[in-house]
């Protein structure tokens, strides 16, 4: 939803984003995404699961993706376990079974109903199969973002990860740029494909602070923030192992920690067990949780935190949280990994520490915490960053100058 909220900044773009499988959850969505949905959820899983379902005629596919039906599916869609989805998976990346030639069709029909787009922009890599069911049928330039692909092909089972990551090299072919926010995501989705990566184009995303996003100064105890999904891949575990060394100690007693995000079902007995540790040792009553993502809950969240981490296992190829704490004035703590050295260093509103240890987390807050004035310089530097190098408006400008470029040539061969 961010590439759409950039793009539509930029006068003359026309912009149309289209679901596929699921209905928008329009409380944040709002209304940006259209209400027509594509590849039904429901009959691309029952096609890939139940054999008597494999050769099902177009009109019960109309049957179980009514809208009411998709969405009962989208409150189950919150699972991170690939278990089970390997195929559907392979299936979605290579195109010709999940894509279905009448639905793909009624796509195409769908997006030239008034004239043809100069640009099709896919969300994701995992989709990519798409590609090439396009191009078949419609002359189009291609963009495809990539962002966290890893995630989930990485947590499948050899040799479906292997096989995974050569299916996007050999549809790569059908894309003319790729997108993706980080240097560090580019050589990285470079490594897995085996691709020269000579069509990526870096493209940071930005973060529209608004108006009323800085945060006033507040009164109140020494507070940590965490703002992301509470679960263990996000290394919920580990800021609340280096909140319980801080305030274990004489100098933290009146310690807060500020947790700003939700969870899945997947994530409840992780939860259960984060909470049993702090209130074993009687910490559990400094433990604020904010129980909506959402804007006005941010800015309460940050209202009441010197500093913030949000300490993930995984090497991420980005991390908006980021920005979203420097805009409001508020310095980040996050491990040497991934893409956080990039960020900070274009914001210049944090520090990164390595190892990746909880002892090493639990320093690093300890000196922030303890230093008001270093807080008040990566706070100020945090702000200026945000504002001047990673707005949304920068953000737009790149993406719109990739899509022109692209048309550009289209119209020139």
């Amino acid at each position: 939803m961010l590439y759409v909220r950039a793009i539509r900044k930029v006068p003359g773009i026309k912009v149309e984003a289209i679901p596929l499988y699921l209905p928008p959850d329009r409380k944040t969505t709002g209304n940006e995404l259209d209400k027509h949905v594509f590849f039904g959820a429901i009959s691309l899983y029952l096609r890939e699961k139940v054999p008597l379902f494999r050769k099902m005629p177009g009109f019960l596919d109309k049957v179980f993706d009514t809208m009411p039906m998709l969405k009962i599916a989208s409150r189950f869609s919150g699972t991170t376990r690939t278990e089970g989805l390997e195929d559907i998976t392979l299936h979605m990346i290579e195109g010709d079974n999940a894509f279905r030639k009448y639905e793909v069709d009624r796509l195409v029909r769908y997006l030239t109903r008034n004239e043809k787009p100069d640009v099709i922009h896919l969300s994701n890599a995992l989709i990519i199969g798409l590609a090439r069911q396009l191009k078949r049928r419609i002359n189009v330039k291609i963009v495809c973002s990539l962002l966290n692909e890893d995630d989930w092909i990485e947590e499948m089972a050899e040799p479906f990860r292997s096989k995974a990551w050569k299916l996007i090299a050999a549809e790569a072919s059908y894309i003319d740029t790729f997108i993706t926010p980080s240097k560090y995501y580019r050589d990285l989705f470079i490594q897995k494909t085996g691709l020269t990566g000579n069509n990526i184009r870096i493209v940071p995303l930005g973060f529209d602070p608004g108006v009323d996003a800085l945060v006033k100064e507040n009164e109140h105890s020494p507070s940590i923030g965490y703002l992301c999904r509470v679960n263990h891949m996000n290394g919920f575990d580990k800021i609340v192992d280096a909140f319980i060394s801080l305030k274990s100690t004489s100098t933290y007693k009146d310690l807060m920690l500020h947790v700003c995000g939700g969870y899945t079902g997947d994530d409840k007995q992780f939860i259960k067990e984060q909470i049993a540790k702090l209130r074993e040792k009687g910490f559990k009553s400094s433990v604020k949780i904010y129980p909506e993502f959402q804007a006005n809950s941010k800015q309460e969240f940050f209202s009441n935190i010197d500093v913030m981490s949000v300490p993930v296992r995984k090497l991420d190829g980005y991390g908006l949280y980021i920005l979203e704490a420097n805009a409001a004035g508020i310095p980040v703590v996050q491990p040497a990994t991934g893409a956080f050295p990039e960020i900070l260093e274009t914001t210049g509103g944090g520090v990164i520490y390595a190892p990746d240890t909880v002892e090493a987390l639990s320093a690093n807050l300890d000196m922030l915490l303890l230093d008001k004035e270093r807080r008040r310089k990566l706070s100020a530097s945090g702000i200026t960053g945000v504002r001047e190098n990673l707005s949304l408006e920068n953000m737009a400008s790149n993406l719109s100058d990739t899509y022109y470029n692209l048309a550009q040539n289209a119209a020139d061969k």
